[in-house]
């Protein structure tokens, strides 16, 4: 069975919701690095998860897990501001993981992706390096009426002004939830994807971000509505 190595990364400090990655979240009591980290023990197809995080009180508790799954890493404070570059941590997570491994970048932020899910997409990535594509990364399949400035970006107006929503073409939005790659797409593309990655698309709940402080309200709701689970 091929597996892959996690980098995940976890910084303290977060402006928009003080405490996010550890405060209490719908009933758990470490909140969202305790749902991750759990998910990520649970992936079969997860050999490894390297958890990079300035924050002590995180890396406490991940202690106490007692799994030898996770290797800490306290990570310096020059990587861990609000203004460090996804370049630089691209260079970070390929130093703590090393060469010849396969590498899944997942964050705390998306506590709806559970093990099975990791599992699938494990499993679809290596699939589709047999077709062409040389990573992996997570999508919100938008079907809407999409612009910009220039006017519609997925339908011509000179053919039909509103076409049905089934029939226009799916726009892919990141959701940051998993970018897989092989590491030497790491070292020689400085990059967490490579130049074709197969896209996997996902339900807009699944692929739900918690980024400010709505959607940790609302994330909780979700789940006390049964419209989400962890």
């Amino acid at each position: 069975m091929t597996s892959v190595s996690v980098f995940l990364p976890c910084r303290k400090g977060s402006e928009r919701i003080p405490r996010k990655n550890i405060k209490p979240f719908a009933g758990i009591e470490h909140g969202l690095i305790e749902i991750k980290l759990r998910q990520l023990l649970g992936a079969e197809r997860v050999e490894a998860v390297h958890l990079s995080t300035n924050d002590d009180e995180i890396l406490d508790f991940a202690a106490t897990l007692g799994a030898g799954k996770i290797i800490p890493h306290k990570r310096c404070e020059d990587l861990s501001s609000s203004s460090t570059s996804t370049d630089d941590l691209v260079a970070h997570a390929l130093e703590l993981v090393g060469p010849d491994r396969h590498i899944l970048w997942t964050h705390v932020t998306s506590p709806f992706v559970g093990a099975a899910l990791y599992d699938e997409m494990i499993e679809t990535y290596f699939a589709k390096q047999g077709e062409g594509y040389d990573s992996l990364m997570s999508t919100n399949v938008i079907h809407g009426f999409l612009w910009n400035e220039d006017g519609p970006v997925n339908y011509d107006r000179a053919k039909e002004k509103w076409p049905r929503t089934q029939t226009l073409a799916p726009i892919h939005e990141i959701n940051s939830a998993a970018f897989i790659a092989p590491s030497s797409v790491y070292s020689e593309q400085a990059d967490r994807i490579g130049q074709t990655p197969f896209k996997f698309g996902m339900d807009k709940i699944v692929g739900m971000d918690i980024d400010w402080p709505e959607d940790f309200a609302l994330g909780e709701q979700m789940i006390s509505a049964g419209l989400a689970t962890l």
